[in-house]
């Protein structure tokens, strides 16, 4: 899972709970659930009767008496949060991943595509078989017609980070864009080295 993935749920969650929350909130109070099943609330627990409201009057006149600044710095708070949600919104609209890659060269043949998952997981397959490669994660960004790979190479102890990038683009980047017919493929390399003990001469 990514971190913008895992972002999005962590934050679908929170809200999901969120209006679940003010949602039986307002449903015990509609149909009088509490009175009818003899049900105590909380102290101090907001629309306990159909009859409620959530501000009354007093409340009303205390949050007024706070001030000029009071009510409008309510409203910027609640746009500020409209268009933070707005934004979030159109984040998740926006595609970062082209999906479907056009197959057969340019013009590509009609009707074929190949998933974008499919060929990263098989430029990493073909990537972690490389000497020296422990471990190969690889996402492909971008637009269908203009793709770009990401590749992130950890590295055995043993490993030669040019032969290993030589290698690369030499065999798994190379397939890829003979398979897909692409004329070029931007690609972002990252090599790390994976972590071991220090080896102790005698």
């Amino acid at each position: 899972m990514t971190s913008r993935s895992a972002l999005n749920r962590t934050l679908l969650a929170l809200a999901g709970l969120f209006l679940l929350g003010g949602g039986l909130l307002i449903l015990f109070a509609g149909f009088d659930l509490y009175r009818r099943h003899d049900l105590i609330p909380p102290v101090g627990w907001p629309l306990i009767t159909p009859d409620d409201v959530l501000l009354g009057s007093a409340d009303r006149a205390r949050w007024s008496g706070q001030g000029w600044w009071w009510w409008p710095a309510v409203i910027a708070a609640l746009a500020l949060a409209a268009l933070l949600a707005l934004w979030w919104l159109l984040a998740q609209l926006s595609r970062r991943r082209p999906g479907g890659l056009p197959v057969g060269g340019t013009p590509p043949q009609e009707g074929v595509e190949l998933r974008d998952r499919a060929l990263s997981d098989a430029i990493a397959t073909e990537a972690s078989a490389l000497p020296g490669v422990e471990r190969a994660a690889v996402r492909i960004t971008g637009r269908p017609a203009h793709p770009r790979t990401h590749v992130t190479l950890i590295l055995a102890p043993e490993g030669v980070p040019r032969a290993t990038l030589d290698a690369l683009c030499e065999g798994p980047l190379s397939t890829a864009r003979r398979s897909a017919g692409l004329p070029d493929m931007p690609t972002d390399v990252r090599l790390k080295v994976t972590h071991h003990k220090p080896h102790r001469v005698e």
